[in-house]
């Protein structure tokens, strides 16, 4: 009896889907729109479906790159140009306004993306996920597989993701129909291609973002936060940018009233000026909410374009924790899905821009949540209720700065750094960081597959608080005293040695100040750690600006899973510790304690606020001058350098390194060409008259040079200059191509300094004309 229940239920939802509206529609050969009943109204894809790109036969579509095919029950199967299965759905549902879609997947398929899941994965197989955007995931409802296609699931309610014996199925609870978009790219870097091919290409950075940034929670004063630039000028280490964190605007009633009300920011213009004046730039915390006395709120709420959901903070006493719950705040979170609401924003952040704001922190774009309720999930929004439209909120808010900066200026390149992110993000100027993480190893172990999950999705501009948020328990020695606690030292200058490899390089955290002199002093084995690294970045911003238009003009990405390179080598399908940085580096952070012992933090975003701290606990003794060892695979199908011995390893192999505390293991690929630049305080500081192009043979290479202004948008109107780079390993030759741009303030001559792993360097004066070097 029950297996004949079992095969009525499958013969029911195979009539079912064979009694919906089906269409199929090419938006390229090689990307395909299915959609069963109602569309969705798209907040997220902004290209067009092609004409003529493929043909229907009966229950068959084909083009050049994909077929197609419906079978009896209503089920699709889809299949490249050679006929092979790339994937086949199941069954799917559409009752009670929800959707459900189910795919078979072949049994050893790895499938990658989603988004930043903090559980330290890659591989999605067995996964089972409730998706909703929040401080510490967030979700872009992207996957690929290593089969070379991808699926975007067009759909904004919160969304259950399984994969099990059932199938690989995406819930979610609320749809008129089932919407969604496969891709077939053939290989990871192909899968990005189509998506940004979708919802948008991702627009330059300006050249500075590149540099060190440093932050905390909170700068409490004008003089405080200018403090903190002179410092470092007077040590002499490099930085670019200063961040102001929140209440600068004074009490939680005036929350996000994006001006500087606090009497201890008097001046906010004029500090503003003064960072300037030392070459530095200025970030600025603003919020999707808004306290009862500000004129945004009034505004916005006699407009009803507010929202009746619980957020931060919830208690108007800002020194208090717990929150004082008989003193609400009054806080709400604005409609961003209105563009009105999005134009009530503008005008009042439009006063900080004037200012002279060179950078945005949008923070809590999840937004905070707290308490849920059905009827706040129910509540109307513009375009639907709040549970239909509540994954698309932080796309919305960022979407509505970008837009309308652009339109103010195009001197100044958007940069908007924010926590949360959904599907097409990537096109509004927008770099996303991981959450309030705490400071754990296991937190840092898992920064590495959640970058690199959600640079899958297409997003490719991902960091995080190096050291983690929420530092508490290493506060052995009293409040503030982690840094001077060997166990968060070893912690904080590993996480740094991987946040050097993030496209934002950030120091940012709570409880304790994370400033290089917090560690120690210059000749002391932390501090000179943490400066080498700042330094050496600096060094890289050639190579990573050249990278930063391979990102924009060839949809590639900064943080690459070493599937993406070498997905011959199915040992680094679930590698999850290692990642190509750019072309030609493979980042090997070291992400366990070597000097001290692992300290298990348990915390989340909210119990991470009571800054419980662990005091009396014994000062642990420990020699960061000592070499250790680390075990490092190098993945198959490269010859492989190390960055700082120039020793060559064949991949395929895992090796034993001896490792130090101030250097992180690096590698790079044979035939890499590999700029580096002056060290500098700043960028700007020194021209690039003599860049270091380290060379490494073994096989052919090429590398393209990028410059150009470096913070407007001219070079989206062709104003920059190229210059190619090729290695003939055979040959040992060298050639460089002539320059190919032009932008104002541009090097018309200048020195290149090519050094081989073995020490021989050659210089040679380039004029922009082609030129050959034999080695």
């Amino acid at each position: 009896m029950k297996r004949f229940f079992l095969i009525f239920a499958l013969v029911l939802t195979m009539a079912q889907a064979r009694a919906q509206t089906l269409k199929v529609e090419f938006f390229t050969p090689s990307i395909v729109h299915i959609i069963k009943e109602q569309p969705t109204k798209s907040l997220v894809v902004t290209a067009q479906p092609e004409q003529g790109v493929a043909i229907q036969n009966g229950n068959t579509w084909k083009s050049g790159q994909l077929t197609v095919k419906q079978d009896a029950n209503g089920a699709l199967t889809f299949l490249d140009a050679k006929g092979r299965v790339l994937l086949r759905e199941r069954s799917c549902s559409i009752t009670d306004g929800k959707v459900s879609q189910t795919f078979r997947l072949d049994k050893d398929e790895a499938i990658y993306g989603l988004g930043t899941i903090q559980n330290g994965k890659m591989n999605r197989r067995g996964e089972h996920k409730r998706m909703e955007q929040s401080n510490l995931e967030d979700f872009q409802n992207v996957l690929q597989s290593i089969k070379g296609w991808g699926l975007y699931w067009e759909n904004y309610s919160p969304t259950q993701f399984d994969d099990d014996a059932n199938g690989m199925t995406f819930t979610s609870e609320v749809g008129e129909g089932i919407d969604y978009y496969f891709m077939y790219g053939g290989s990871a870097d192909g899968v990005i291609a189509q998506m940004r091919h979708l919802t948008g290409d991702v627009p330059m950075f300006p050249l500075w973002t590149y540099g060190f940034w440093q932050s905390k929670e909170r700068y409490k004063t004008a003089a405080e936060t200018e403090g903190i630039v002179d410092k470092y000028r007077e040590l002499q280490v490099p930085l670019d940018g200063i961040i102001q964190d929140w209440q600068y605007w004074g009490s939680n009633y005036l929350w996000n009233a994006m001006d500087f009300l606090s009497e201890d920011f008097a001046n906010g213009p004029q500090l503003i000026k003064n960072v300037h004046a030392k070459h530095a730039h200025f970030m600025i915390s603003i919020w999707a909410s808004f306290g009862p006395m500000t004129r945004q709120f009034r505004e916005l709420d006699e407009k009803g374009l507010l929202l009746p959901i619980e957020t931060w903070p919830q208690s108007g006493i800002s020194h208090i924790w717990p929150p004082r719950m008989d003193y609400p705040s009054g806080v709400k979170v604005y409609d961003a899905f209105s563009p009105e609401a999005r134009n009530i924003y503008w005008k009042y952040l439009k006063t900080l821009f004037d200012y002279g704001t060179d950078a945005w922190w949008m923070d809590s774009t999840d937004p905070d949540f707290f308490n849920p309720r059905e009827s706040d999930y129910e509540h109307p929004v513009t375009g639907g209720t709040w549970r239909s439209l509540r994954n698309a909120f932080p796309l919305e808010t960022v979407r509505g700065v970008y837009e309308k900066q652009r339109r103010v200026s195009e001197e100044k390149r958007l940069f908007i750094m924010t926590r949360s992110s959904f599907a097409g993000q990537q096109h509004y100027g927008s770099n996303m960081w991981s959450g309030d993480v705490n400071s754990s190893w296991d937190m840092l172990r898992k920064q590495v597959p959640a970058g690199l999950s959600f640079s899958l999705t297409g997003n490719p501009n991902f960091n995080t608080d190096i050291g983690g948020f929420f530092c508490g328990s290493y506060n052995t020695r009293g409040p503030g005293s982690a840094p001077q606690n060997p166990q968060f030292q070893e912690l904080y200058v590993r996480w740094m040695q991987y946040g050097l490899f993030c496209p934002v390089f950030r120091s940012h955290g709570a409880d304790a100040p994370r400033e290089i002199w917090q560690f120690g002093e210059k000749g002391t084995p932390v501090y000179d750690a943490i400066e080498k690294m700042i330094r050496l970045r600096y060094r890289l911003i050639p190579y990573l600006y050249s990278t930063a238009w391979q990102v924009t003009s060839n949809n590639e990405s900064y943080l690459r899973p070493l599937f993406s390179d070498f997905a011959s080598d199915k040992k680094v399908w679930d590698v999850a510790d290692e990642f190509m940085f750019g072309r030609s580096i493979l980042a090997c952070p070291i992400v366990n304690p070597q000097y001290t012992e692992e300290k298990v933090i348990r915390t989340d975003a909210m119990t991470g606020w009571d800054r419980q701290e662990a005091r009396g606990e014994s000062a642990v003794q420990v020699d960061f001058t000592t070499s250790k060892t680390a075990i490092k695979y190098l993945p198959k199908g490269a010859l492989w350098y190390d960055f700082w011995t120039g020793k060559a390893y064949q991949g395929g192999k895992s090796v034993t390194l001896e490792t130090t505390f101030d250097r992180v293991p690096m590698f790079v690929r044979a035939g890499s060409i590999l700029p580096l630049g002056p060290e500098m305080q700043y960028v700007g500081e020194k021209t690039w008259d003599n860049l270091e192009f380290r060379l490494y043979p073994g096989a052919d290479g090429t590398f393209t040079l990028y410059e150009d202004e470096g913070d407007n948008y001219n070079y989206e109107r062709g104003v920059y200059a190229t210059v190619v780079f090729s290695w003939s390993d055979k040959a040992r030759t060298l050639t460089i191509g002539a320059r190919k741009g032009e932008y104002p303030g541009m090097l018309l001559k200048r020195q290149f300094t090519v050094a081989l792993p073995d020490g021989t360097t050659k210089t040679i004066d380039y004029d922009g004309n082609q030129t050959t070097i034999t080695f």
